[in-house]
C-alpha cells in the first residue's frame, strides 16, 4: 500500500480513469474483419524525412530469447528495492522461461501467460537496454510496434493486459520516482476488450496535472479487425518541432489521442523531457489494478485461460531529420495543390525511385495489390471536391490490372473515389487519369490503396490532387 505522501509507481490506474474511459467500449460493433496482413512482416522501409534510430524484427531460432544486446528480460515480481507486484497489483511473476518469452522462427516475439497446476501464473516482460530515446531539438521521434494482442476474449480473457510502453530513464535504479519522470503508455489492452488505450502520465501523484493516478487517456476500438484478431500497428510521437511540444498517439496510422506541452504545464514538462531519454517495454501482466478496474472484481478468475499469447512483429524507433517529414502532422496540405506521391507520412509494400516524369524527383514503385500511402492534413477547406486525378504510369503485363481509389481516415474505409489503370506503355509511361469523387469538405488523412486481382505490380505513381470539377 502505498499512501497519498508516496509515489505511486508506474502503470498503476485508478477506477475513475477506468470508468471515464469505457464509454468507448459500448460502441456498437460493425462486421468485423480478419486482418490479411501477413503474420510476420519486416521493419516498414523508413520514410522520406525520416532516420531509423533502433529496431528489432525479432528473427531467430523458434524458443530462443530476444537479442540480450537490445533486450533485457525482466524477472520475479518487482525490481530489486522497488513496489512489490511492480507497483500495480498484478498476480503473476516474470520469468525467462521460452514458455513464457522466445522467438516463434518465423519473425515475431511471443510473451505467453502459462498457469501452474498450483494455481500460479508467470508470464514475461523486457525493456530495452538503450534508454536514452529522446528527440533532438527540432525534431520528432516516432515508436511503434505491430502487434497481435492476445487472442482471447470473454471469460477467458479476465486479466490478461498486454503493454507496449515507455519510462523515463531516471527510474532505473530508483524505482520511486515516478510519475515525474513520465510514462508514455503506447498500447495497453485488458480482458479481451476490443479497445486500445493510449495514456501519459506526468507530475504529481496523486492529483497534479496529469490527473494521477488515472493519467490523461484516450481509448478506441482497433480498426478493421478487433486488436485481438489481428495485427496492428500501434505508434506513438514525441514532438520538438515547434515553440510548444506535443505528444501524439495512433492505432493503424489513425490519430486517437494528443497532449500538448501546455496541457501539463512547464514544470511536469520538464521533468519528464529534460533528462536523457526514455526506455522502452513490452510485457504481459495478469490481474492489477486495470483489469481488475474494468471488470468491478479481482482478476483473473478460475474462467481465465493460459496459453493465449502477445505477438510483437517488429518495434522500431524513428527522428524526423531537418524540422521532420515533408508533411509533418498539423502542418496540413492543400488538397488542390500537385501533392506529391513520395511525401507520404505513412505507406505499405511501396518503394521510391527516380522518375524521368515532367519534373523530375521521385516516385512511388512497385504498387501491387493491398499497397496502401497514407498523407495526413490534407485541406479541401469548405468547398468540396469532386474530382480526383492522379499521374500514373505501368509495365504491367497483359492481363494485369487494378484499382487507385482514395478513401478517409483509414485503409478499409468505403472509397470515395477510384480508377482503373493497365499498361501504359511502360512504367515511366506518364498519364493524368481522372476519376470522379463524393463530395468532400474539411480536412482529412487520406489514403491511397490499390486492389488488385492479381499479386504482380500493376501501377506507378508520380502525384495526385483533387479539384472542384
Amino acid at each position: 500500500m502505498h499512501n497519498a505522501e508516496t509515489p505511486r509507481p508506474p502503470r498503476s490506474r485508478h477506477l475513475r480513469r477506468l470508468l471515464a474511459v469505457l464509454g468507448a467500449l459500448v460502441l456498437p460493433l460493425a462486421v468485423l474483419t480478419t486482418a490479411t496482413t501477413p503474420a510476420h512482416a519486416d521493419v516498414p522501409p523508413t520514410p522520406q524525412g525520416w532516420n531509423l534510430v533502433w529496431s528489432d524484427d525479432f528473427t531467430g531460432a523458434a524458443g530462443s530469447l530476444p537479442d540480450s544486446g537490445r533486450w533485457i528480460v525482466d524477472t520475479g515480481t518487482s525490481y530489486p528495492g522497488g513496489p512489490a507486484n511492480w507497483g500495480t497489483g498484478e498476480v503473476q511473476t516474470y520469468t525467462s522461461n521460452p514458455q513464457n518469452i522466445g522467438l516463434d522462427g518465423q519473425g515475431n516475439l511471443r510473451i505467453t501467460p502459462r498457469r501452474d497446476s498450483s494455481g500460479q501464473w508467470t508470464s514475461a516482460r523486457i525493456e530495452t537496454r538503450k534508454a536514452d530515446f529522446k528527440p533532438a531539438d527540432g525534431e520528432t521521434l516516432r515508436i511503434e510496434g505491430r502487434i497481435q494482442v492476445p487472442n482471447v476474449t470473454g471469460q477467458a480473457a479476465l486479466g490478461y493486459w498486454p503493454a507496449f510502453w515507455a519510462l523515463g530513464s531516471p527510474y532505473r535504479g530508483n524505482y520511486w520516482n515516478w510519475p515525474a519522470i513520465g510514462e508514455f503508455d503506447i498500447m495497453e489492452n485488458v480482458n479481451g476488450i476490443n479497445s486500445v488505450w493510449g495514456v501519459l502520465h506526468c507530475g504529481v501523484n496523486p492529483g497534479g496535472p496529469c490527473n494521477e493516478t488515472n493519467g490523461l487517456g484516450a481509448s478506441r476500438p482497433c480498426p478493421g479487425s478487433t486488436c485481438q484478431s489481428g495485427f496492428h500497428t500501434y505508434r506513438f510521437e514525441w514532438d520538438r518541432e515547434g515553440s510548444s511540444g506535443q505528444l501524439r498517439w495512433y492505432v493503424d496510422g489513425q490519430l486517437y489521442h494528443t497532449v500538448t506541452q501546455s496541457q501539463v504545464g512547464a514544470t511536469a514538462w520538464n521533468d519528464m523531457t529534460s533528462h536523457a531519454g526514455y526506455f522502452i517495454l513490452l510485457n504481459v501482466a495478469m490481474g492489477g489494478g486495470f483489469p481488475d478496474g474494468v471488470q468491478g472484481s479481482p482478476t483473473p478468475t478460475a474462467a481465465t485461460q493460459p496459453g493465449h499469447p502477445m505477438v510483437v512483429d517488429y518495434v522500431a524507433v524513428w527522428e524526423s531529420t531537418s524540422g521532420g517529414p515533408t508533411d509533418p502532422p498539423g502542418d496540413g496540405v492543400d488538397a488542390r495543390s500537385t501533392i506529391q506521391g513520395e511525401d507520404y507520412q505513412a505507406q505499405s509494400g511501396t518503394s521510391l525511385e527516380t522518375t524521368t516524369d515532367t519534373g523530375g524527383g521521385r516516385n512511388v514503385a512497385q504498387i501491387a495489390n493491398g499497397d496502401w500511402l497514407r498523407f495526413d492534413g490534407v485541406e479541401f477547406g469548405s468547398t468540396a471536391a469532386h474530382q480526383f486525378r492522379a499521374r500514373v504510369a505501368s509495365g504491367a503485363a497483359p492481363g494485369v490490372s487494378g484499382l487507385v481509389e482514395v478513401r478517409l481516415g483509414s485503409p478499409t474505409a468505403a472509397p470515395v473515389a477510384s480508377f482503373a489503370v493497365a499498361n501504359t506503355g511502360g512504367w515511366q509511361n506518364w498519364r493524368t487519369v481522372p476519376a470522379n469523387m463524393s463530395a468532400v469538405t474539411g480536412t482529412h488523412t487520406v489514403y491511397l490503396t490499390f486492389t488488385s486481382g492479381q499479386p504482380a505490380d500493376f501501377v506507378n505513381l508520380n502525384w495526385f490532387t483533387f479539384s472542384t470539377s
